[in-house]
């Protein structure tokens, strides 16, 4: 009996190597649930990205079409300011959707600014209302972050001269008094993709006529590239 009892049981190597098996196995399973949730993850923010972008253009399409001409200043020549751009900010009046729009028509200022420490940009809107007696706009809360992530991008303007004529694109946006046919904005992003904006203002007869056809021409080229 005791010789028995003495022969039955696992060896201390056969426990070893059964713990060491599954310890494999754990790894193994471990290794798949780590490798699915960071895909998971990578699928989410990707698509959280794409969402971001797309808000912005669909925001910046529909404020610029929704532009009015209202002047809020004047320059040093008593000329009305209704429309100032320039590479890394422009500054135009419209009315914003939904209830947010009782307020009235406001000052909508879109700029690129530096993020802290220099390490790239980040696209931003604020907003300020304008005062029934003609007086200085009135800033309204603090400035929205439109997108983050992005390396580099300007501002481009492109409308018609004094003579009717469609100008060339311009980092900015000279006469003040009135507004341009088009804004173009191109950005650099850390990751993803951005489509290039032009988007286009009704408001100004003077920057309107035509300017179906403008957009046409300058994004004929580009079908023609796809």
């Amino acid at each position: 009996m005791r010789r028995r009892s003495r022969t039955e049981g696992f060896t201390l190597l056969e426990v070893l190597a059964a713990m060491v098996l599954l310890s494999l196995l754990l790894l193994a399973v471990w290794s798949g649930i780590h490798s699915a949730t960071m895909s998971v993850r990578s699928g989410q923010r990707f698509v959280e990205r794409t969402d971001a972008v797309r808000s912005t253009q669909d925001f910046l399409r529909r404020e610029l079409a929704q532009a009015v001409r209202q002047p809020w200043a004047a320059n040093d020549d008593g000329k009305a300011i209704v429309f100032t751009g320039g590479p890394d900010k422009l500054q135009y009046v419209a009315p914003l959707p939904g209830y947010l729009g009782k307020l009235g028509p406001q000052l909508q200022t879109v700029e690129l600014v530096p993020e802290k420490g220099g390490d790239g940009y980040r696209l931003q809107v604020s907003f300020s209302l304008l005062p029934p007696d003609g007086s200085k706009p009135k800033k309204l809360g603090k400035p929205q972050v439109l997108l983050t992530g992005i390396r580099d991008g300007r501002f481009d303007f492109r409308g018609y001269d004094r003579l009717r004529k469609p100008t060339d694109w311009m980092s900015r946006w000279e006469d003040t008094d009135r507004t341009p046919a088009l804004v173009r904005l191109d950005l650099k992003l850390d990751k993803g993709s951005w489509p290039e904006l032009v988007a286009p203002i009704r408001v100004d007869a003077s920057a309107v006529a035509g300017t179906g056809g403008l957009l046409r021409r300058i994004l004929r080229p580009q079908a023609g590239q796809r």
